[in-house]
Parts: C-alpha cells; structure tokens; sequence
C-alpha cells in the first residue's frame, strides 16, 4: 500500500499457503493497518510477470476484479524491471534475473538513466549462462550491475566466472517485490501509462506445461 509514493504497509507471503488462499486476507491486513477502504483505493499496480503461472494469474485476475467493481484503473509492471529497480551503484546497465526452474531464469536487460530504467529488447527465459552472454553482449562494454534474489542460477557458469574476473558480482535483494511494484506502479500512472480490466494482460514468456504437454501428445498422434 502506497501514498503518494510512500510505502504504508506490506505483507509477504511467506506462509506455505497456496497464493490464492493467502492473497485477499493478506490484502484485508494491508488494508486495515493503514486505516483505508477499498473503495478509498484509486488504483492498482500489479506484476503481470514473467513469473509462475499460477501466481501471476491469480494476481491479474484479482486486480481485474477490482478494477470493474470499483471502477478504477491498473499499472500493469514487469518483475523483471521490479528486481533490477532495487539495484544499487551506479553501473549503466543492469541485468535482473530470476530462477525459472527447469535449469532456465527469466531475464532482462536495462539502461539506467538516473531513477528510469529502459529495457533492452524483449524479457527472455533461458539457461543461465546464454542470459550472462546475452546481457555482455547487449552492454557492449559497458559494466554491469547484475541483481537478482536467485544469485545461486549463474555462479557456477563457465560465462560468469569470465564476469567475476571483470571484478562484477550478483547483487541480492529482497524476494518481496510489492514495494518495487508498486513504486513503479506509482510513476505509471503519475505519467498517465495505465490499462484497464479488458486490456491488462500477462506476459508468461513460456508457455505453461499443460500447453507444452497437450502439444507434444498432440505431435505424437
């Protein structure tokens, strides 16, 4: 929960409850502790991913709802830019990254211009080191601020051990990225860079397993 860009309260998730249980009391909680109704809320920020299917469906879902009931509107905000804006330093290229599992990360690649960041090219899922080789190559030279809160998926890579030697280490921050989110959130919509219920959408960067299985027993018929 944020005010004028100042964060009031957060709540993370970290009970073993699935997402979908746990999110609308973490919600009330928030809420309540800030002494604020929902209908007191003038919009929302939300990470539309890339991320677990499960959990960015159920978070667009959530805010679609809101959205249409009270008429508000929605920043929708990568996790990707959510985790390279908690970097430090001053490097003019910053790489965050994210465990995707299947021995991928989910990646992006940004220029910092002061507090903006500007992504380079799409966000990616791919093995470890082909995203440190492919970060290199979009720095072209330039040093790199690498962050993520999963530093463990590319320190045994063959194409990091070339980066430690560059004197560049893995920056590690924090796994709740809500008061990220919601601070870029902020500065959408200060600039009028907002969506709605109809035209919020995910970016899951892969495609789910049910669809990768139902195509592979649909090829093999």
């Amino acid at each position: 929960m944020l005010r004028d860009g100042e964060l009031l309260a957060a709540v993370a998730h970290e009970s073993t409850e699935d997402y979908s249980i746990w999110l609308l009391p973490a919600v009330s909680q928030v809420l309540s502790g800030s002494n604020v109704g929902m209908a007191e809320v003038d919009a929302y920020a939300v990470a539309a991913g890339p991320g677990s299917f499960t959990g960015v469906r159920v978070g667009l879902t959530t805010v679609k709802a809101w959205s249409e009931v009270f008429g508000k509107s929605i920043a929708a905000v990568s996790r990707m830019e959510a985790i390279a804006a908690q970097a430090t330093g001053r490097m003019p290229i910053v790489a965050a990254f994210a465990d995707a599992q299947r021995g991928q990360v989910f990646g992006a690649v940004f220029r910092r211009e002061g507090a903006v960041l500007e992504r380079f090219g799409d966000e990616m899922v791919i093995a470890p080191g082909k995203f440190v080789e492919a970060a290199v190559e979009l720095a072209k030279g330039e040093s790199i601020a690498w962050v993520s809160k999963d530093a463990g998926c590319v320190l045994k890579e063959e194409a990091w051990k070339v980066r430690e030697k560059h004197g560049e280490k893995v920056e590690s921050v924090s796994s709740v990225l809500a008061p990220a989110i919601g601070r870029i959130g902020w500065a959408l919509l200060v600039e009028g860079r907002k969506t709605d219920a109809l035209t919020l959408d995910a970016n899951y960067v892969r495609r789910s397993d049910a669809e990768i299985f139902w195509k592979g027993g649909a090829a093999s018929r």
